[in-house]
């Protein structure tokens, strides 16, 4: 088994070492750093694919998500000197909403929208409804993603787009809710352009939205 798909599945199995000393041994055999990432996505979406089916559980996903985490610091600095990689596919303001002090999902989620290369802005938990709208627009935000992990928090998602349209800024943005409770029904009930069902599901809709709107 090569040192690429080693990497893979100890990120898969949430080894945190063991995918850190594995992206060392990818740099130091020189494997070009963007397939090294690729692998990675992969991986880490089959994860995410993995906890939709019910096959695994949430401890399972963040021992992933935080092995992923603890590889990408080593590739950081191949990262920086790879234009192909650090191009930008967007820019995202993510964050939880008022209330909400839950960020697992947006954590990971962040992971692997940053992997995909997006140009990530975390506001955080506990996000006030128009501090979305202000670091949006301070950033020049293609995306504005909006967690809620309570169904009592909820009501903080449609808020931030209810702003956006009192603004007259609602075209603006791409709007994407994430969080536990969220159904369709509810995205739809609140005008949100998506549903991240699940960080993979997430970044996918993102990378079609931004290469639609970049033809």
């Amino acid at each position: 088994m090569s040192t690429l798909e080693m990497l893979g599945l100890a990120v898969q199995d949430g080894d945190e070492d063991q995918a850190v000393e594995l992206a060392r041994k990818t740099i130091n055999e020189g494997l070009a750093v963007n397939t090294v990432v690729d692998s990675l996505t992969t991986h880490l979406r089959e994860v995410g694919n993995r906890f939709a089916r019910q096959e695994i559980f949430l401890p399972e996903m963040m021992l992933a998500a935080r092995a992923m985490q603890a590889a990408m610091a080593e590739l950081a600095p191949e990262l920086e000197k790879s234009a192909t990689v650090t191009r930008k596919k967007g820019v995202v303001v993510i964050g939880t909403v008022e209330g909400d002090m839950h960020e697992i999902g947006k954590d990971i989620a962040i992971t692997m929208l940053k992997v995909a290369g997006f140009e990530i802005h975390d506001l955080g938990a506990n996000v006030n409804s128009l501090e979305f709208v202000r670091r949006a627009e301070a950033v020049h935000a293609d995306i504005i993603g909006i967690s809620a992990l309570m169904t009592t928090t909820m009501p903080g998602q449609k808020e931030v787009i209810d702003i956006l349209k009192a603004k007259g800024l609602r075209s603006k943005y791409h709007v994407i809710l994430g969080g536990a409770p969220v159904t369709r029904e509810w995205v739809d009930s609140t005008g949100a352009d998506s549903w991240g069902e699940n960080a993979g599901i997430a970044v996918e809709i993102l990378e079609r939205m931004m290469a639609e709107r970049s033809k």
